[in-house]
């Protein structure tokens, strides 16, 4: 099969847009920069080459920044420097349209989720559901119109203790019944937290299934840490849709981006749902 060209991207070239399959991708971007001290670099144009290398209709994002202001005095000076506009509206692709939602305000700015779409969006909702004061989470919602349906796109950062995330899936169900209508079809998406492995039953009461490729192992689909992946913490959870492939890019310019890496799927619609 043929590779996309990023480097030892592993990514091979998507299927034709013929409306039957769904290729998405969720990503971890960790705000864009990489390292510690001196040694802090801005990976935010780097990530852009990957955005365009996963050819997707679809791409959830984590860790997003609109501003920060140490940040971009910081990065100024470098070559490239700090984009103007938010990093969701960097990141998009030409075409693309991009929503953007804040979870969290920090000192010097903000960070929250986002949504890439080749396809047309409808009204972006945003609900809290952070679980402390040391915790700011939220969950980015978007209607999307593909092949004549709609996929409602749930964009999550779930908390670092079980407890908070368990909480947060109750969360996400009432969510999900006050604002998706039970026949359409629902991809929920990010980064999960879930060292543990202990959030599939709970979010298999909710309708939604963890997206797994046909003869899958569980190393597949490892995303974290970026070096030297053990755990599985970044996942798809759907509803009305069946995954065909996934993968997980792998290599030393992946390593470098985040401290996650990504994974991509292409699902198409279960049987039964109109699409």
């Amino acid at each position: 099969m043929k590779l996309k060209p990023l480097q030892s991207s592993l990514l091979p070239a998507a299927v034709p847009h013929d409306g039957g399959t769904l290729r998405v991708a969720t990503y971890n971007i960790h705000k864009g920069v990489r390292g510690l001290g001196p040694r802090k670099r801005l990976e935010i144009h780097n990530l852009g080459q990957a955005m365009e290398a996963f050819d997707a209709d679809l791409i959830f994002l984590q860790e997003v920044r609109a501003f920060h202001t140490r940040e971009a005095r910081r990065f100024d000076r470098t070559h490239f420097g700090w984009p103007e506009e938010g990093q969701a509206e960097f990141l998009a692709p030409e075409g693309y349209e991009a929503a953007y939602r804040s979870n969290a305000i920090t000192r010097h700015g903000e960070h929250g989720n986002a949504l890439l779409s080749r396809w047309p969006m409808g009204d972006v909702g945003h609900h809290d559901v952070s679980d402390h004061r040391f915790e700011q989470r939220g969950l980015l919602h978007v209607p999307v119109a593909w092949a004549g349906g709609t996929v409602h796109a749930v964009v999550v950062h779930f908390g670092l203790v079980h407890r908070s995330r368990v909480r947060q899936v109750q969360r996400l169900a009432r969510f999900i019944e006050a604002e998706v209508p039970a026949g359409e079809m629902l991809v929920v998406a990010g980064d999960f937290n879930d060292w543990g492995e202990r959030l599939d039953g709970p979010m298999a009461e909710l309708g939604l299934h963890r997206a797994s490729a046909p003869g899958a192992r569980r190393g597949d689909s490892l995303t974290f840490p970026s070096l030297a992946p053990v755990f599985g913490l970044d996942r798809f959870y759907l509803r009305g849709l069946a995954c065909r492939s996934m993968l997980v890019p792998r290599g030393s310019n992946w390593a470098r981006m985040s401290d996650h890496l990504p994974l991509v799927a292409e699902l198409m619609a279960a049987p039964g749902v109109a699409g």
